[in-house]
């Protein structure tokens, strides 16, 4: 058996962290079994479309490396991989269940159902369309809803990550085929659609479990072999309480790019969202987690999505990466003043920086200052729980002293400056977290910066002495 897997989303918006995790674990399997990874468009609900959004999906799909073998913008040997070019197939499919007697055309406009709804409501049952099955419902010519003819009882099927599960009768029911305006409801064109691809696994989010009795009776009605099922359990927010959504950071995957973000690391933190290996590992690469996972190993609990772990997670592949790598990665992210610097200075300018860099958005806050003079900002002093407690004059004084006794470093080598740095802890009788800080400040004027020996060095000594002096 050829692994089939498929992503299929809606072209109803962007694409947040729960629609990429549900990617990225369709990607694995079949790319752990040397299968095909499918994209699929459901965009049969029109009134819900938004455009532009089947090309942001496929963007952000191909941002985070989940290139798919088959698609819409790619073919495939089961096109198209867009629901709204197949309709005949979805008509053909249900004169299938008319013939059989499974299927039939609903005769109720929606304030008669609505009618039937608060009935139930006021007699405190639950609503069933079953219960309201025409006796003699008209010929399906398409300009009425078409409903499936459920048989109800109880099913059993088996879950790759909730297990064994057993349904009940009570929860099957007649649900819409084919709406009015001609478009297949998902409930029927899902099904349709992954027996005409040959898709060997279902994964998709634990939202679609209650839906599951109404499935698999349309699969038995249909005559269909089941595919495998995987349920992803929710992605919850930062408290833990909720499941995550776009008040609680579930950001476009584009924008987490655009923020300084790299693939690997989203593809890694989002993986180990519900997922780990059995190991205290934390971190993986696109190939160990083809190599590694597991649906079995996905847990059942909501997965927490804390930020903090994710920026820490990027951090590690930021400072993983070789350096020429890394430089063609913050293209776009160095500040205006660095536009015309030397590639060679801007490397080195980088080399300092990768140990610090969290995101590479984070590029021109911490390298800023190699390539323009910077604005003082005494918050930076006045912040500083030993440098606040120092006047003017006793900073001034401190300052000169720095001043003249680097002036006399001939060889300015990082540790050389190293060595005065030291030198000057006698000389000052200043503890280090007082000297380096107030030095590192008035150089920089940077919240962060590289270590203190090597900015001064690559600054140059006339940049350094001049901006000690300007702040005497």
């Amino acid at each position: 058996m050829t692994v089939r897997t498929r992503f299929a989303p809606s072209p109803t918006g962007y694409l947040h962290v729960g629609g990429i995790r549900t990617a990225l674990f369709a990607y694995l399997v079949a790319k752990q079994a040397n299968g095909k990874f499918i994209l699929r468009l459901e965009d049969t609900d029109k009134a819900r479309e938004v455009a532009g959004s089947a090309e942001h999906l496929i963007a952000s799909l191909k941002s985070l490396g989940l290139q798919y073998d088959e698609g819409p913008d790619i073919g495939g040997p089961f096109a198209p991989y867009k629901q709204s070019d197949k309709l005949d197939s979805y008509k053909a499919w249900a004169q299938k269940l008319i013939d059989a007697g499974k299927a039939y055309g609903d005769p109720y406009t929606s304030e008669e159902i609505q009618a039937f709804r608060e009935k139930a409501q006021a007699e405190k049952r639950a609503f069933r369309y079953r219960d309201h099955r025409p006796e003699n419902s008209p010929v399906w010519d398409g300009s009425q809803p078409l409903r499936f003819k459920s048989d109800p009882k109880s099913y059993s099927y088996h879950d790759e990550v909730w297990g064994d599960i057993t349904t009940s009768p009570e929860v099957v029911d007649d649900f819409i085929l084919i709406k009015s305006d001609g478009y297949p409801t998902y409930n029927f064109a899902h099904i349709v659609d992954d027996a005409e691809m040959q898709i060997t696994h279902i994964i998709r989010g634990q939202e679609f479990i209650s839906s599951m009795p109404n499935y698999l009776a349309l699969y038995e009605a249909l005559g269909l072999e089941l595919p495998i099922f995987a349920h992803m359990p929710h992605i919850m927010n930062d408290q833990g309480n909720k499941k995550l959504g776009k008040r609680d950071g579930a950001k476009d995957v584009v924008d987490y790019i655009r923020d300084g973000y790299l693939p690997e690391a989203l593809d890694s933190f989002i993986a180990t969202m519900g997922w780990n290996d059995g190991t205290e590992q934390e971190v993986f690469t696109m190939q160990e987690l083809i190599e590694k996972f597991s649906l079995s190993r996905v847990q059942r609990s909501g997965a927490r999505f804390d930020e903090k772990r994710l920026l820490w997670v990027n951090g590690h592949f930021i400072r993983e990466l070789p350096l020429d790598e890394l430089y063609k990665r913050v293209e776009f992210f160095w500040p205006e003043s660095a536009k015309n610097a030397q590639a060679a200075y801007k490397m080195q300018v980088l080399a300092l920086a990768q140990e610090r860099l969290k995101t590479l958005k984070d590029l021109p806050g911490i390298t800023s200052y190699f390539f323009e003079e910077p604005t003082p900002d005494m918050s930076l002093i006045d912040d500083n729980k030993q440098l606040k407690k120092m006047s003017s004059d006793e900073r001034s004084t401190l300052l000169q002293t720095v001043h003249q006794e680097l002036a006399k470093l001939e060889d300015w080598s990082a540790e050389n400056i190293q060595n005065y740095l030291n030198s000057l802890l006698e000389i000052t009788g200043q503890k280090p977290g007082i000297l380096f800080s107030l030095i590192r400040i008035v150089t920089t004027w940077a919240p962060f910066s590289p270590q203190l020996n090597d900015t001064l060095a690559l600054l140059g000594k006339d940049r350094t002495l001049s901006r000690i002096e300007a702040a005497f």
